[in-house]
């Protein structure tokens, strides 16, 4: 507890009128002059409220101990009151630059040291007062962003799994591994990091490459909805069967709708939009609304040439597989439908990492 005053002055009468002054409220310590003053305060700083100080002193002046106070910051947490006959102009803002709290010239009048050591000490223990509620506060807030912190992660890796388990569905329903599920992720990620680096003018960063990476997951989950005989078919489609296989895109959006508050707003959007425009193509050609370059959405872009590339290295119960060399072929020169030059540029850049996880999911 801060309820003692130390008093520095190396004429005894002074310190004298000054102890019997103040003695009734507050526990008195003296110290005849700067030297012996530092190591008071060196041994009983949590103690001293305020520091009554005079200039003027044999051994260590009262500037040499304003300057140790200052370099210890002593002073954060105790008051300096300055009492000295030098009352000129320069030597009291000296002695406010350090930070004293106060200045009294001598002769002093015995009210007024009263008065003022009352109001600055029980102004710095209001100050300290508060400086450890906020601290405590601080404290408690720092624990429930922790808490918070946690709680988010465990949301967000809660929400990874619940996309996983859904993209997961529909590839048993469609008789596929599931592995289908990660390899487009895996190659949309890839391929997103690479425009990334290569064409930043689309603004993607790496929040947004693992949200499209995940959101991947979901490009098929409208395939749900679409009939078996359609679904599992294992020859060509019909015009019509195929016209029914198109709506997943949109039976896709439908679903997502329906479990709204699974996520937050922009992975939402981004899962309906690659839900919804996958299958769209550069040229216009593509499903179910026909647009054209950059009206595709970037993370639609993205998947839908994983997906693609996916789909000729692997054996599907219509078709075998293509070799990874026939599949890069067919991509670059439109057999499969256009894509953007610079999406086909940075193909082009990470081939060989794709080849690499093509492999490794085998």
């Amino acid at each position: 507890m801060r309820d003692k005053v130390l008093i520095v002055d190396d004429e005894e009468t002074n310190r004298e009128i000054l102890k019997l002054m103040l003695e009734d409220e507050y526990k008195i310590v003296l110290a005849e002059d700067g030297e012996e003053a530092l190591g008071i305060i060196g041994q009983q700083q949590a103690e001293i409220a305020i520091v009554l100080l005079d200039l003027i002193m044999p051994k260590k002046d009262g500037f040499e101990v304003l300057e140790v106070l200052k370099k210890n910051r002593w002073m954060d947490n105790m008051a300096v009151l300055i009492i000295s006959g030098d009352s000129s102009v320069d030597t009291e803002a000296r002695c406010f630059d350090y930070g004293i709290s106060d200045f009294i010239k001598k002769p002093f009048d015995n009210n007024l040291v009263r008065q003022r050591v009352r109001n600055i000490v029980e102004l710095f223990l209001y100050k300290n007062h508060l400086e450890d509620k906020i601290e405590e506060q601080t404290e408690v807030l720092r624990k429930q962003y922790k808490l918070l912190h946690k709680q988010a992660e465990e949301l967000r890796e809660n929400k990874f799994k619940i996309i996983d388990i859904l993209g997961t569905v529909v590839e048993y329903r469609n008789l596929e591994s599931g592995e289908h599920i990660n390899r487009v992720k895996g190659f949309t990620k890839i391929l997103a990091e690479e425009m990334m680096r290569e064409y930043p003018e689309y603004g993607l960063r790496a929040a947004d490459v693992e949200m499209i990476s995940s959101a991947a997951a979901l490009h098929d989950i409208g395939k749900i909805a679409i009939p078996d005989h359609i679904l599992l078919k294992p020859g060509k489609l019909t015009k019509e069967e195929f016209e029914v296989m198109k709506a997943h895109t949109t039976k896709g959006c439908e679903i997502l709708d329906s479990v709204e508050g699974a996520w937050d707003e922009e992975y939402g959007r981004v899962s309906y939009e690659i839900c919804r425009h996958h299958h769209e193509r550069h040229d216009g050609r593509g499903y179910p609304d026909g647009l054209k370059g950059d009206e595709i959405p970037i993370s639609a872009q993205l998947v839908s040439v994983a997906d693609v590339y996916d789909a000729l290295v692997t054996e599907r119960v219509y078709k075998s597989a293509f070799s990874k060399e026939e599949a890069f072929s067919m991509i670059q020169k439109g057999e499969c439908g256009t894509f953007s030059p610079k999406l086909l540029k940075c193909f082009e850049n990470v081939r060989k990492d794709f080849e690499e996880l093509a492999d490794k999911q085998k």
